[in-house]
């Protein structure tokens, strides 16, 4: 691509990403959005495009050549829930929503590259355009794949890639094998009678019990698990019905927990239930512990990674290639196309003074959408190479 192209690119991503950027919209309320998504699209003349996938996902199809190849490119829309801290001109305009995880910088990549790979082809056989929503909660891909995104939009393999803050801008890592957990969210509660702040003894409160409880969670990793894995059990919420001078009689431990490994989930809920019995029995009260499983391990393809790598190559400097040096215990739901096919997951990188993600001062770095564009078209041509 030539220098002025790519400089008329990145004016472009980055208007359609600071528009996207004022107009956040949180998990299957992207109505907005894959309405942008869906007119730019039509915009640069694909095959086909789809909107209402999964209720509010949006797939662009592109076909060239005569192969019977098919891979997908996938970007989340969603923001998340919470009140921006920003004097851009660009910043929220949807009180108490903002894109603090770049999701609106991942979809103006992908838009970038659908305009490439429809003005300039280079490629044989199809490629998918997945707009997904509600990344966020773990919910849009599987809504996709429900609606039968595989059976209705066909491919063999899929790519996906994610901004990282901390990671200089121009920066490649992924690897092979778990690179991103999953995570399980619990809910423990205790029952217990309440009662005056000057009379304990007159009930069984519950918030002595909590706290201890919440002291003895934190032995599931440390003493009950191997230290092989790895794994992590956080506390995040701990909420009550007492008042300054009450004493509750119930309290709500939430949290959520993160592992690389199904039979490692499975022991921490066992020992988590276990630990909550034993301890709500040794204060005199009830324990009800609710536990789900919401994300599932993103574990890349061997194979698509050095695909990647090479594909990386031709994008940015050898240097700035690496390996990611170990797993992530944040989760990704793009884990979930991989059940159905092969896929790799990469992280891009959005500056050493970037705010971190789901924070309120966070901000995607423009000079990172032409890195992440020339990445999807460069993939999808070594995939589907003439």
């Amino acid at each position: 691509m030539a220098e002025l192209d790519r400089e008329t690119l990145k004016r472009e991503m980055t208007a359609w990403r600071r528009d996207l950027h004022a107009h956040p919209e949180f998990g299957f309320e992207e109505k907005r959005t894959a309405a942008f998504v869906a007119a730019k699209l039509r915009e640069f003349g694909l095959d086909d495009v789809t909107e209402g996938v999964g209720g509010t996902g949006v797939v662009g199809t592109l076909k060239r050549g005569t192969g019977n190849r098919a891979i997908a490119l996938r970007a989340d829309m969603d923001a998340l829930r919470i009140a921006e801290q920003s004097t851009a001109p660009y910043r929220s305009g949807n009180p108490g929503v903002m894109h603090a995880c770049g999701h609106d910088g991942h979809t103006a990549m992908l838009l970038g590259a659908a305009k490439l790979l429809a003005g300039e082809g280079r490629f044989d056989g199809t490629v998918r355009f997945i707009f997904q929503p509600a990344e966020e909660w773990g919910r849009g891909a599987l809504a996709m794949l429900d609606d039968g995104l595989m059976q209705r939009f066909p491919f063999d393999e899929i790519f996906g890639l994610h901004n990282m803050p901390g990671l200089p801008i121009g920066h490649f890592e992924t690897r092979a094998g778990p690179i991103m957990s999953a995570e399980d969210n619990f809910e423990i509660v205790l029952r217990g009678l309440g009662g005056h702040a000057a009379r304990p003894h007159s009930g069984n409160e519950t918030l002595v019990a909590a706290c201890a409880l919440v002291t003895n969670l934190q032995t599931i990793v440390s003493r009950r698990l191997s230290p092989a894995d790895i794994t992590v059990v956080s506390v995040t919420e701990l909420i009550t019905d007492g008042t300054r001078n009450a004493l509750p009689g119930l309290a709500r431990i939430l949290g959520d927990a993160r592992s690389f490994r199904a039979e490692v989930s499975a022991e921490i809920e066992r020992q988590m239930r276990i630990i909550a019995e034993g301890t709500a029995a040794a204060y005199n009260v009830a324990a009800e512990v609710n536990y789900s499983r919401e994300f599932v391990p993103l574990r890349n393809d061997a194979e698509l990674v050095e695909a990647a790598f090479a594909a990386a190559r031709n994008v940015f400097d050898p240097g700035n290639i690496a390996l990611a040096r170990e797993p992530m215990t944040a989760s990704e739901d793009f884990a979930r196309f991989l059940d159905h096919v092969p896929g790799c997951f990469v992280f891009l990188g959005n500056g050493e003074a970037s705010a971190p993600l789901h924070n309120s001062s966070y901000d995607f770095n423009d000079d990172g959408l032409v890195f992440g564009a020339n990445f999807h078209v460069a993939i999808a041509r070594q995939r589907l190479e003439v």
